[in-house]
């Protein structure tokens, strides 16, 4: 398994598996529509400072994602962080490994806070951000202000 920037060649199997987690692993019924920047993934997280990752199993198929959106000199959001039931866990390395090519990308570009938002129901990824120094806080405590696709959403921040 490997973890490479997005390249538009995957973009319908990102698509699939991102709407596939979210709307039947996770239920939180999220149309691509309601997702403008999963039909373009290069304007809105690569050109603009972010980045978007992929984790590639050894067929050439999406088995995770994870996008960076930079908001301003020094903020960025989480988005889009998603990997296949089948490649979860700590022995897989997979969540661990597309979150440390974000890492060092946020630090490479300046940016020493991330924000992101997340379905309530979606305690495993709670604990994932937990353990990783996140802080939950309250939406009226987000350091800036971005649109997310508001599902009984948590928040967290941290700063690197």
């Amino acid at each position: 398994m490997k973890i490479i920037p997005y390249e538009n060649k995957y973009k319908n199997q990102v698509i699939a598996l991102i709407l596939y987690l979210q709307n039947f692993d996770n239920k939180v019924d999220l149309s691509l529509h309601e997702q403008p920047d999963m039909d373009d993934i290069e304007n809105y997280y690569m050109k603009k400072g972010g980045g978007f990752w992929l984790a590639i199993n050894s067929s050439d198929d999406i088995v995770g994602t994870l996008g960076l959106m930079k908001k301003n000199q020094h903020f960025g959001i989480l988005k889009k962080f998603f990997v296949n039931p089948d490649y979860r866990g700590r022995e897989m390395g997979v969540s661990s490994k597309l979150y440390d090519c974000l890492l060092t990308h946020a630090k490479q570009h300046g940016i020493d806070c991330i924000v992101l938002d997340t379905p309530a129901k979606c305690t495993r990824a709670h604990s994932f951000y937990k353990r990783h120094g996140y802080q939950q806080i309250e939406h009226s405590d987000l350091p800036i202000e971005y649109d997310y696709p508001d599902r009984d959403s948590y928040f967290f921040v941290t700063h690197i």
